[in-house]
């Protein structure tokens, strides 16, 4: 694995305990599971089954997640898809999607979560975790630019004619 591709990654699992390790970005998502090399140095593929979510973090010992801010407080300013995710053990953890079809992945979605300050900078949850997944809001849509320009007041002045 070559350093600009190997990603600091904790995978949290719905019944044990998390997994700390690298993932390789082109070929982590393996049809049976995400392929992890362990801090040991060992390889192993972890069942989607068994995941909640794979945490790309900063650092392995960086902040419980569980104290985390899970859902938006308020409109996120980045554009994409607003996403509410239900997991299979009714956790309720907001994201933010792109809106771009091009980009989904075919074992899950790639999010960023609600707080930017946290140790997970994107979260992978594997479809499998998922109970339901709902979209909130469009933010940043093309159709919100599009609006048309106000005219001036007919009473207003102008300076320069």
């Amino acid at each position: 694995m070559s350093a600009s591709t190997s990603k600091k990654v904790v995978i949290r699992r719905f019944d044990r305990e998390p997994l700390s390790g690298y993932v390789n970005l082109a070929t982590y998502q393996q049809a049976g599971g995400v392929e992890l090399l362990t801090q040991n140095g060992a390889l192993s593929l972890v069942p989607y089954s068994e995941i909640k979510m794979v945490c790309f973090v900063r650092d392995f010992e960086g902040g419980d997640p569980s104290t985390e801010r899970r859902l938006f407080s308020y409109r996120p300013k980045t554009a994409g898809l607003w996403v509410r995710m239900r997991f299979q053990d009714q956790d309720v953890l907001d994201g933010l999607l792109a809106n771009e079809l091009t980009q989904l992945e075919p074992h899950g979605y790639s999010v960023l979560p609600p707080d930017p300050n946290s140790n997970s900078q994107r979260l992978f949850i594997p479809r499998q975790a998922l109970a339901s997944l709902q979209v909130v809001a469009v933010v940043g849509s093309p159709q919100h630019g599009r609006r048309k320009p106000k005219e001036p007041a007919k009473e207003q002045i102008s300076l320069f004619e």
